[in-house]
This record gives structure tokens, sequence and C-alpha cells, in this order.
């Protein structure tokens, strides 16, 4: 059997890295492995999906990559800085410096505005009140709502609240959007013109990371990460010049 060969890509020098996991491993009580020693690194400028089915570890795996949960073992690099060691405090100050977060059910305040909504965003820059404004309108410009801004989260169509979620998580121009599901809650057309802008964000220098179980949108996308039973299974960036993957 000819040996496989790692070959040069794009990841390989494409810019620094934004995540760096290594030996990564989580355990909840009762023995249960969620992941089990998951190395990844994610790079500037990267359009990527994290994929697997329930019970894969992706969750859990988005949860460590956003800082919002510690690892049992292993290291995690959040735009060069290491968790290890921080305290919870300075690990939400990591978090909101270098981290934009997508979900699935839009997590919009409903008394308020798409704009305070997303100039809620940047709620704790320590920026004044009308310079966190006048950048959540060049957001939801930038996101084609700008025509939307008054309007409160009740009066938006699913695919409107959707963009209205992720202007908020660009508003701080994070070094990582992470989009859970981004497309779950939305029907076929909205789930193609949110995607269609998470690519343009990227074209625009925006990295982003999609975790999601739809094998048919994370294959819509440069690099695939494929988990099951907590391992990374493949990579689509692991090819060789010759031979199989």
């Amino acid at each position: 059997m000819t040996p496989t060969r790692r070959v040069h890509t794009v990841a390989d020098d494409g810019g620094e890295p934004v995540i760096e996991l290594a030996g990564v491993r989580k355990e909840y009580p009762g023995g249960v492995v969620a992941l089990a020693g998951v190395d990844l690194i994610v790079r500037r400028g990267e359009l990527m999906a994290i994929v697997g089915p329930s019970g894969s570890g992706k969750s859990t795996l988005l949860h460590l990559i956003g800082s919002l949960d510690r690892p049992s073992a292993g290291s995690v690099r959040i735009a060069g800085h290491s968790v290890t060691g921080l305290s919870d405090r300075e690990l939400s100050a990591l978090r909101a410096q270098h981290l934009g977060f997508v979900f699935q059910s839009f997590h919009l305040a409903a008394g308020i505005s798409a704009l305070d909504n997303v100039a809620d965003g940047l709620l704790y820059s320590g920026w004044p009140v009308h310079t966190r404004r006048r950048r959540a309108a060049a957001v939801l410009e930038r996101v084609g709502l700008a025509d939307r801004s008054t309007h409160r989260p009740h009066e938006l169509s699913g695919g409107q609240k959707q963009r209205v979620a992720i202007a908020r998580a660009i508003i701080g121009e994070p070094a990582l959007l992470l989009a859970d599901e981004p497309t779950g809650a939305l029907d076929t057309a909205s789930g193609k013109t949110v995607m269609a802008l998470l690519h343009d964000l990227n074209a625009d220098g925006t990295t982003i990371a999609v975790i999601t179980h739809d094998n048919d949108l994370a294959e819509a996308l440069p690099r695939q990460v494929r988990l099951r039973d907590g391992h990374i299974v493949s990579d689509s960036l692991r090819l060789t010049r010759t031979g199989t993957r």
C-alpha cells in the first residue's frame, strides 16, 4: 500500500491560527467521554464546517472553542491566548474580544429594535451608546437590513432575525464567528440567504466555523471537519498527492 503523504494546503500557511486545540479531551461525570484527544487548528480567513450526527461531540467542541467550557485535558488557545489558568472573568473578556456567536434560535431581545439588538454586541466594550448605535447601523447595512433597523424581532421574518443575530455577532470584528446550526430554524430560501451572507462575510475576511449536522450544508463550505463518537474522523484539508484521503 502506498504511504499516505500530507500535502501543503492553504490552511497550512493561509493565516495565523485563530483556534488551536491539542489533545483536547472532555469527560463528564459518570465517565461519559464527549471528546477523546482532539487536535484542530482553525486559521484566519477560513470558512469551515464542523459536522457530525447527534452525540458526535460537535456541541462539546463548540463550547470548548467558544470558551464556554473548559477541557478535562489538553490545551486550547484562542487568538494566541491559552485558556489554561484563566479565571472565569478573564475567560469572559477573552470571549467578548475575540469570538462572535450565532445560534439557531437567534437569542434576540424581544422588546428592543434590531438596531439596539445589534448594538448590544458591544455592551461590554466601554464605548458610549451613540458610538455603539452608529456601528450597529453600519453593520445592519452590511447584512442588508438597514431598512429594518427600527423593527422589533416579532416584526421580522426568521431569515431577517438570523441576519440581525449575525450583525450582532460581527459588530466587534471577532477573530472567529461560530455559527451553531444557523439555518436550522429557517425555510430553504431564508437558509440560502443566510449562507450566502456568511460566504460574503468570509470573502471580506471574517473567519467562520459553522457547526451543523447537515451534510449538504457542510459540503458547500471549503473545509469539512467530521466528528463521530468524540473523534475527528476526517478533515478535508488532509489531502494526499496520490492515493486515498
